[in-house]
């Protein structure tokens, strides 16, 4: 029997309840990196982590300054010849509008059916509290970690990491390792055990269309002034083809076909895209034509408006030519894409969409290169050994279609293999109300993860 299996699972056994009620407290923080009015939230999370992280016999713990919300470093080293691994996660939240579809407040965590529901539940703090239990366990029953762990908590994951490059660039003499291990993903359909081994990247800009100097009175200027709005809807409708390809010129130019190998493993996950569309609440799936949801999901490109705004949104009427209008679009890639090229192409066929009379800015606000690990390196098979494990089946190999930039920069940067080992089950509702995560997978996420310390430890040996 396993270290872990003979000492760690009893010790969590034993420590189940004051783990959830650290869990809530850490629930209870509103870390929103994205609005302003949390930054002091923001820096309240950072500390909390950096205080559990002391508690349980991390070292060289520091709260380290950005030009935005902190870093969170701490790690522990005495595990001679053995690996380093670099273990990276987000504290911050998404915002949690609409607030009147939440059941409960997003930052009061209740417990219902085996689940706990906040926002930051799944993602990522849940994934973040586990690591830290893991380790604990480790330290209390037997004095030490069998590989060398270096812990990296982010504060802007969700609102564009702009600030976390930088910081890896000036600290990277501190972060040598192996492997970086990343647990912000999670289970397939039917909650089945997963390995990540593909995220998309994302490039994020900003349209900005503006006309007269003032709002106009539509009965005396309308049929002479051009109307923002109208001009807007002309370009958001210019970049997607009604079939939903993008019809942005050379978008697709650079974009890694998929192999006939890589289709029959996308053809072997089973796939309910009927239960998806139920899930979702919509009548049916749309997409690119010629591949289904999985391979639109984790390996196709995307196009998409996220927001748009723009005169009069009152109740009742007031009929204006509004000045300016404004949307926020969100391009997902895929390899081999480039996210300042794919932003330049955008930004042109706006331009060249633009109709006379208005003025428009398209600006980029944050991008993220994409990331794909194959199956074959050790530390994922030691990885889906340690699933198997503690869940009781194999897992299932996927390509996902969220984006994050920690995981291309581990590679682009420090020249890292990156495991993507996340535990939340695929209805999670990740940045949407009602956000939960499933105890029975953060329990097993927390004996996995104690599991794969010892397995990398053996698969990784010097």
């Amino acid at each position: 029997m396993s270290d872990a299996a003979a000492a760690v699972d009893p010790y969590l056994d034993r420590t189940a309840r004051e783990r959830l009620e650290e869990y809530q407290a850490f629930l209870r923080i509103p870390s929103i990196s994205a609005l302003s009015e949390h930054a002091g939230d923001m820096r309240t999370a950072a500390e909390w982590l950096a205080e559990r992280m002391r508690a349980i016999g991390l070292e060289h713990v520091e709260v380290s300054p950005t030009a935005g919300h902190p870093v969170v470093y701490g790690d522990w080293l005495h595990a001679e010849g053995a690996p380093t691994v670099l273990v990276y996660g987000h504290y911050d939240v998404q915002p949690v509008d609409p607030l009147e579809l939440w059941v409960r407040p997003p930052f009061e965590p209740r417990i219902e059916d085996g689940r706990i529901y906040a926002r930051g539940a799944a993602d990522d703090k849940g994934q973040i509290h586990l690591h830290l239990w893991a380790a604990r366990a480790w330290l209390e029953t037997k004095g030490r970690l069998p590989v060398n762990v270096r812990y990296l908590f982010e504060g802007e994951e969700e609102s564009g990491s702009v600030n976390f490059d930088a910081w890896l660039q000036a600290n990277r003499q501190r972060l040598g390792a192996d492997l970086a291990v990343i647990s912000d993903s999670g289970f397939f359909q039917g909650n089945v055990p997963a390995i990540t081994i593909g995220l998309r990247g994302l490039m994020y800009a900003q349209i900005d269309v503006t006309g007269p100097s003032q709002d106009l009175h539509s009965g005396t200027y309308g049929g002479n002034v051009q109307n923002p709005a109208n001009a807007l809807a002309v370009i958001l409708a210019g970049l997607r083809d009604p079939d939903g390809t993008v019809a942005v010129p050379g978008f697709y130019d650079e974009v890694r076909a998929l192999s006939e190998a890589e289709r029959r493993e996308f053809a072997r996950l089973a796939f309910d895209e009927d239960g998806m569309a139920r899930e979702t609440g919509v009548p049916a799936l749309f997409g690119e034509p010629g591949f289904g949801a999985l391979e639109r999901r984790g390996a196709r490109p995307t196009l998409d408006v996220n927001g748009l705004w723009g005169g009069f949104q009152g109740e009742g009427s007031k009929t204006i030519i509004p000045a300016h209008a404004h949307a926020k679009v969100s391009c997902r890639l895929v390899p081999d894409m480039d996210p300042k090229r794919t932003f330049q192409r955008v930004r042109d066929h706006v331009a060249a969409l633009t109709p006379p009379g208005v003025r428009v800015e398209t600006q980029l606000i944050s991008d993220g290169l994409w990331s794909l690990t194959g199956i074959d390196h050790p530390a994922t098979r030691a990885a889906a050994q340690c699933l198997q494990e503690v869940f009781g089946q194999s897992p299932v190999y996927l390509r996902e279609g969220g984006s994050i930039p920690a995981a291309a920069s581990f590679g682009s940067m420090l020249g890292l293999p990156v495991v993507l080992l996340g535990f939340t089950p695929p209805d999670d509702h990740a940045h949407s109300p009602n956000e939960f995560m499933t105890l029975a997978n953060y329990e097993g996420g927390i004996r996995t993860i104690a599991r794969y310390w010892e397995a990398l430890a053996s698969a990784l040996a010097r």
